[in-house]
């Protein structure tokens, strides 16, 4: 998690307001926009740490069918199984902050789950990645 950020810009609704440039302190965040930034932060961090798994999860399927002389087999099956987690990420955590929909909380509930879910799905590719390499 970003604990300090210094002059940074915040985006709500995919527009930058200038007005909204400040020095945000995640551990001690306590007006929503600065907990909806945080939330953002943290799923940020996990969509990175889920693009190096990903990578290496693919690797690791590209090597397989190669060496199984399978064609692109398993590396479609991951492709896809991504692509179809994503579109379920994203809906289930729409869901997930509903209750707040328009409300100034929905785009920081969003933000949490996708972090929540993203974190999850890291570790079943890195598992992916283990079971390829032996491990």
């Amino acid at each position: 998690m970003l604990k300090h950020v210094a002059g940074v810009v915040l985006v709500l609704g995919g527009m930058v307001s200038p007005a909204l440039a400040q020095e945000v302190d995640c551990s001690v965040a306590e007006m929503q926009m600065e907990l909806t930034f945080c939330a953002e932060q943290d799923w940020m961090a996990a969509d990175a740490e889920l693009n190096a798994a990903y990578k290496a999860a693919m690797a690791v399927m590209k090597e397989m069918d190669a060496a199984l002389g399978e064609g692109k087999v398993g590396e479609g099956y991951l492709r896809q199984a991504q692509r179809d987690w994503v579109a379920f990420r994203d809906n289930a955590c729409a869901a997930e902050a509903y209750p707040m929909y328009g409300g100034s909380a929905e785009p920081m509930l969003i933000y949490s789950c996708r972090a929540r879910l993203t974190e999850e799905r890291v570790l079943g590719l890195y598992y992916i990645t283990e079971i390829g390499e032996g491990g």
